[in-house]
C-alpha cells in the first residue's frame, strides 16, 4: 500500500476510487471514476454556492452601489463579475495542470495510450469541480434571481459546458478536454472582463475589439485540436473495440459522435457571435445615419427686444440713443 501523503489526504474529504500504480521512484495513486463521484460532486456544490454569496456580497455589491447601475445592467454585471472570477481561476489552475503533467510539451499524449482511465490527483480533482460548478450555476438562477428573459441563455450555456466536461470525463478523453477547456475558458475571460470595464465607461469598447478576434481564432484552434486528436490520433490507435468495463470507447461511431458534437457546439457559437456582430454593426449606423439626417439649427444672433421707445438691459430700460429715458412728469389740473 502507497504511503499516504498530505495531498492524498486532503483530496476529497469523501471516499473514492483509487489504484495505485508502481512507478521507478515510488508508487503513485492515481483515481478512476465512479458512482461515489456524485457525492463529491454534491459536496462540492455546497461549497460553490458559499464562494458564490461570499464574492457577490464583498466584492459585487460594493462595486455596482458605486456604479449606480440599472437594473438589467446590475444583473448582468454581476453575471460577468462571478464568471471573470471563475474564468481566472480556472484558467490559472488549468495552465497548471497542462504544464505539470507534460499534456503541453507533448501533443501525442493527448491520444497516445487511450484509454485514460486512471486520472492523476489534480485532473481529476479539476473536473469534479468544475462539474460541481457549472451545476451549482442552475440553483443561481433562482437565488439570483435572473429576469426570465436571461434564463434561455444561460441554460443553453450551463448544459453545453456540462455535457462537454462530463463527456470527456466519462469517455476518458481527460486530456484533450483540459487543452479545450483552457483555450474556451481564457476566451470568455477576455470577455466578460471586456465586459465589466464597458460598465464602468460605456466609452471602453477596445478589449470587446480583442475579444472578438481572439473568439474566431480560438474556435479555429478548437476544432484544428479536436479533429487532429480525434480524428486521425485515435483513429490510428490499435485498440478500436468497444469495450466500457476497461473505458474503450474509440470506435468510428463514438469518434463521429464526439466531433459532430464538437464542431456543432463551435458552428452555434459562431453563429451567435457573427449574428451579435451584425447586429451591433447595424445599430451603429442606424445612429450615424439618424445623427447625419438631423439638420443642424442655425444659431440666430442675440437681437436687442425693443419695447417702446427703447430695449432692456440689465433690467434697466434705455433709449435707442444708449441713454435712459426721462419719466414723463404728469401736470396737475
Amino acid at each position: 500500500r502507497p504511503k499516504v501523503t498530505a495531498k492524498t489526504a486532503f483530496l476529497f474529504i469523501l471516499p473514492q476510487y483509487n489504484v495505485s500504480v508502481p512507478t521507478a521512484d515510488s508508487e503513485t495513486v492515481h483515481y478512476h471514476y465512479g458512482p461515489k463521484d456524485l457525492v463529491t460532486i454534491l459536496f462540492y456544490i455546497f461549497i460553490t454556492i458559499i464562494l458564490h454569496a461570499v464574492v457577490q456580497e464583498y466584492i459585487l455589491d460594493k462595486i455596482s452601489k458605486r456604479l449606480h447601475l440599472s437594473k438589467v445592467k446590475h444583473s448582468k454585471f454581476n453575471e460577468s463579475g462571478q464568471l471573470v472570477v471563475f474564468h481566472l481561476s480556472s484558467v490559472i489552475w488549468c495552465f497548471y495542470v497542462v504544464v505539470t503533467e507534460g499534456y503541453l510539451t507533448n501533443p501525442r499524449s493527448l491520444w497516445e495510450d487511450y484509454p485514460h482511465v486512471y486520472l492523476p490527483f489534480q485532473v481529476k480533482f479539476f473536473y469534479l469541480c468544475q462539474l460541481a460548478y457549472w451545476l451549482h450555476a442552475l440553483p443561481e438562477l433562482y437565488f439570483q434571481k435572473v429576469r426570465k428573459e436571461e434564463i434561455p441563455r444561460q441554460l443553453q450555456y450551463i448544459c453545453l459546458y456540462l455535457v462537454h466536461i462530463a463527456g470527456a470525463y466519462l469517455l476518458n478523453l481527460s486530456r484533450l478536454g483540459l487543452i479545450l477547456l483552457l483555450l474556451q475558458y481564457s476566451t470568455e475571460f477576455l470577455f466578460h472582463t471586456a465586459r465589466l470595464f464597458y460598465f464602468a465607461d460605456e466609452n471602453n469598447e477596445k478589449l470587446f475589439n480583442a475579444w472578438a478576434a481572439v473568439f474566431g481564432v480560438t474556435r479555429l484552434f478548437i476544432l484544428t485540436l479536436a479533429v487532429l486528436a480525434i480524428g486521425f490520433g485515435l483513429a490510428r490507435m490499435e485498440n478500436q473495440a468497444f469495450d466500457p468495463e476497461r473505458g474503450n470507447f474509440n470506435t468510428l461511431l463514438c469518434r463521429l459522435c464526439v466531433l459532430l458534437l464538437v464542431c456543432a457546439a463551435q458552428a452555434w457559437l459562431m453563429w451567435r457571435f457573427i449574428h451579435s456582430q451584425l447586429r451591433h454593426w447595424r445599430e451603429y449606423w442606424n445612429e450615424q445615419s439618424a445623427k447625419r439626417r438631423v439638420p443642424a439649427v442655425p444659431r440666430l444672433p442675440a437681437r436687442l427686444i425693443k419695447r417702446e421707445s427703447g430695449y432692456h438691459e440689465n433690467g434697466v430700460v434705455k433709449a435707442e440713443n444708449g441713454t435712459s429715458p426721462r419719466t414723463k412728469k404728469l401736470k396737475s389740473p
